[in-house]
C-alpha cells in the first residue's frame, strides 16, 4: 500500500507540474481558464489522495472547496467578466513562449534541488510533494512575471496558491479552520479582483499591464 500511495501521490502532484506548464502556454484567456480549471480538478484529486493516505477527513473539505471554488465558480466567474468587459481574447506574453518553458523547466529543477537537500529527512512522500508543490509557486509567480494581461496574472495567483495548498495538505494537512479561512479569503480575493478589473478598463480602456506602466510612466 505504500508504494501505492507514494506512486499515486506522486502522479497527482507531478500532473499538477503539467498542468501549470500548460498554463504557460496557453495564448487564449478560454483556453488559459479552462486549463486553470483542470489543474484545480487534478488539485483537488491530489488532496483528497492525501486525505486517503493520511487518514485525515478533514481534507476531504479542502479538496471539495479546491474544485467548488476553482474549479467551478472562479473560471465562469472570470469568464463573464471577459465578456462583460469584451477583453481581447489574445494573451500577450512579456517574453517568447520557448524561453519562458526553459524558464519553467529551470524552475522545476531549482525546486527539486532546494526541497531534496532542506527536507531531506523528511517523510518520503511529504518530501516529493514538497517539491512539486514548490515547483507550482514558482511556475505560478513565472506566469504573472512573462504576462500583460491581468486576467492572466490573476490566474497565475491562484495557481500559486494552489501550489501553497498542496504543500500543506502533503505536510499531513492543516487544520480545518485554516481551510474555510483560505477558501472565504479567495472568495473576497476574486470579488476585491472582480471590481478592480472593472474599474481599470473603465479608467484606461484595457486592462494590459504595459498600458498602465505607460500611464504612470506619462504621469
Amino acid at each position: 500500500m505504500k508504494g501505492l500511495a507514494f506512486d499515486v501521490s506522486h502522479l497527482l502532484a507531478g500532473g499538477l507540474v503539467l498542468v501549470s506548464f500548460m498554463l504557460l502556454y496557453q495564448d487564449r484567456l478560454y483556453a488559459l481558464l479552462n486549463t486553470f480549471a483542470l489543474q484545480a480538478v487534478v488539485l483537488s484529486l491530489s488532496v483528497a489522495w492525501q486525505a486517503y493516505v493520511q487518514d485525515a477527513d478533514h481534507l476531504y473539505v479542502t479538496a471539495f472547496i479546491a474544485f467548488a471554488f476553482k474549479a467551478i465558480i472562479i473560471p465562469i466567474a472570470l469568464h463573464r467578466i471577459i465578456v462583460q468587459l469584451g477583453i481581447h481574447r489574445d494573451v500577450e506574453n512579456v517574453v517568447g513562449v520557448g524561453p519562458t518553458m526553459m524558464a519553467g523547466l529551470a524552475l522545476v529543477a531549482l525546486s527539486e534541488v532546494v526541497m531534496l537537500r532542506i527536507a531531506s529527512d523528511a517523510d518520503v512522500l511529504a518530501r516529493e510533494d514538497l517539491a512539486f508543490a514548490l515547483s507550482v509557486v514558482l511556475l505560478g509567480l513565472l506566469m504573472m512575471v512573462v504576462r500583460h494581461n491581468a486576467v492572466s496574472m490573476v490566474v497565475g495567483f491562484m495557481s500559486l496558491e494552489n501550489g501553497l495548498i498542496l504543500a500543506a495538505a502533503g505536510a499531513k494537512g492543516m487544520p480545518l479552520v485554516v481551510e474555510v479561512s483560505v477558501a472565504f479569503s479567495v472568495l473576497v480575493a476574486l470579488v476585491v479582483i472582480g471590481v478592480f478589473l472593472f474599474r481599470i478598463s473603465e479608467r484606461f480602456e484595457s486592462i494590459d499591464a504595459e498600458a498602465l506602466d505607460s500611464f504612470r510612466g506619462s504621469r
